[in-house]
């Protein structure tokens, strides 16, 4: 578990009086667990998260969003396409 208090309590310390070489890697180092944290808490969330796409298909945000992208770039290459031709 991520110790929020110490990260606090460090950070207080360092605006007020300043933290040794010590804290400051102890600081750094509960700051990347911390991030690390919700990082991963995000990532297993959007991994468990659905919409529905056009035809009404349950389908997972991720999957939905790297669809849409696809259907970006195809539309953008048949443009550029048309524009060669003409």
């Amino acid at each position: 578990m991520i110790d929020i208090k110490r990260i606090n309590e460090l950070a207080k310390k360092s605006k007020t009086v300043g933290l040794t070489d010590e804290e400051k890697e102890e600081q750094a180092k509960l700051r990347k667990e911390y991030v690390q944290s919700v990082v991963g808490d995000l990532r297993a969330q959007l991994d468990n998260t659905y919409v529905l796409d056009k035809n009404e298909n349950k389908v997972k945000l991720i999957d939905y969003n790297k669809a849409e992208e696809a259907e970006e770039k195809e539309a953008e290459t048949e443009e550029k396409n048309d524009e060669k031709s003409n």
